[in-house]
């Protein structure tokens, strides 16, 4: 009597596995989203808090305007305002976070009178936002 598995059953179980397999991949591509989108919210919140410890020390929020943050200008947040690197006054941000990649915006920086907005977007909802684009300014994120 000869032992051993049968065509049929070994077609049978790399079938199974390969079911198995499209579902974590599909399963993973989706908990990645969710894990970018916290992360925005997370950076955004950090940005408020330095913006905010800014403005207690200089009653104004730092100048710009359309200014991507984490990018070549706005690497750092420090007392004389944004810049590229080498904030070593007093330092509210040492590293602006940019966006993770892929599928996103970019974080963009801009001043108005006595406020200001970040414009950011989410893939999906996340915190109580939707997918798409949302800003944050001194009175929360909407």
């Amino acid at each position: 009597m000869k032992k051993g598995f049968t065509l049929i059953e070994l077609l049978v179980v790399i079938a199974i596995i390969a079911l198995l397999s499209t579902l974590a991949v599909v399963a993973l591509g989706s908990a990645r989203e969710k894990a970018r989108d916290a992360k925005r919210l997370s950076d955004v919140k950090q940005m408020q808090t330095a913006l905010e410890l800014y403005y207690t020390d200089k009653s104004d929020y730092p100048d710009g305007t359309s200014l991507v943050l984490g990018g070549s200008s706005a690497g750092c947040l420090g007392g004389g305002g944004f810049a590229a690197s080498g904030c070593t006054a007093t330092e509210y941000m040492g590293q602006v976070p940019a966006n993770p990649t892929p599928n996103g915006a970019d974080y963009v920086y801009t001043k108005g009178t006595a406020t200001y907005s970040i414009t950011f977007s989410l893939e999906g909802t996340s915190g109580g936002l939707s997918s798409g684009s949302h800003t944050a300014s001194p009175s929360g994120m909407k």
